[in-house]
């Protein structure tokens, strides 16, 4: 059987004689592990998930791009052992009292083992120090609430102060509702933050990933010296069918993915997932960041 054959049979029934009752035509549901097999959404391939995990959540068919936790990002970017978390005790409040908001972002702290929708800290990537900040889509789609800002803030002024490099992992559904205005002042704090950096003299690198939409575009993650995103992925500020209904006209098909983007001049460079780590640490090292002492060489990584 092969594994397209495998995949329809997961919710069949079968004709098990070991548990059979005298009726001959009773079934009963297949028992077959819910991580065997990964669905590509775009092009609808089925392979094993391992295969799939291996290849860095990268369909081997047509390149999608599958969404990562913070964990499985940050395994891929940075040095092991390297990364220095900042402000891991930050917790949200519930500044406009949206019925039962704290039970969601405890559950999405439990479920993403982490208190917000972003992780800064410091680490090396092949051995150059910066600050990074990443995003994670699992928790309540890394909308942007007061925490997220302040993070973000924070990890520029510290990479300000020290004189080193920022990498943001972008993924956003925009700002978060539950706290109203609250959340969207941390568009206008998060650039302020940015614009101080820049002054300083520091590198900002955006790396923006499925999907970078709403106030997150609308503020620092459009603001870097330089603009990555992986391949197809969403970017944009509002949704397709909003700006139709406001403009009167039929987007083109490949409307607000990183290669429309591309080819307007607001992505500088789409990069594979497989080759992010080595096209950050280059750009590091072209910007003349040194390299730590002890760092090991990097042999036939990528």
């Amino acid at each position: 059987m092969d594994i397209e054959e495998l995949f329809k049979v997961v919710k069949a029934r079968f004709t098990d004689d070991s548990h059979s009752s005298p009726d001959k035509n009773e079934v009963r549901d297949v028992e077959i592990p819910q991580d065997l097999l990964f669905k590509c959404p775009r092009c609808s391939n089925v392979f094993y998930n391992d295969e799939f995990v291996n290849n860095k959540k990268v369909c081997p068919k047509c390149n999608y791009h599958a969404r990562l936790t913070w964990q499985e990002r940050l395994e891929m970017t940075a040095d092991e052992g390297s990364f220095i978390p900042f402000d891991e005790n930050l917790h949200s409040l519930n500044p406009i009292g949206f019925p039962r908001y704290e039970e969601k972002v405890q559950k999405c702290a439990a479920d993403c083992n982490t208190n917000e929708a972003i992780v800064t800290g410091e680490c090396t990537i092949r051995g150059y120090r910066c600050v990074i900040g990443i995003m994670d889509s699992h928790f309540m789609m890394a909308s942007m609430g007061s925490v997220v800002g302040e993070k973000i803030t924070r990890a520029f002024e510290y990479a300000t102060e020290k004189k080193l490099p920022v990498i943001m992992f972008t993924a956003s559904g925009g700002a978060r509702m539950q706290e109203g205005i609250v959340s969207l002042m941390q568009m206008a704090k998060t650039s302020g933050a940015v614009k101080l950096h820049s002054d300083a003299g520091g590198l900002y690198i955006a790396v923006m990933t499925d999907p970078t939409t709403g106030g997150v575009t609308a503020s620092f993650a459009s603001l870097g010296d330089i603009t990555i995103a992986e391949p197809k992925v969403l970017i944009g500020f509002a949704g397709r069918r909003v700006i139709q209904d406001t403009i009167r006209q039929r987007l083109p098909d490949d409307f607000q993915s990183a290669e429309f983007q591309q080819d307007c001049g607001f992505v500088d460079m789409i990069v594979e997932r497989g080759m992010m780590r080595k096209r950050l640490s280059n750009i590091l090292k072209l910007h003349g960041f040194p390299k730590e002492r002890g760092s090991k060489p990097v042999k036939n990584e990528e």
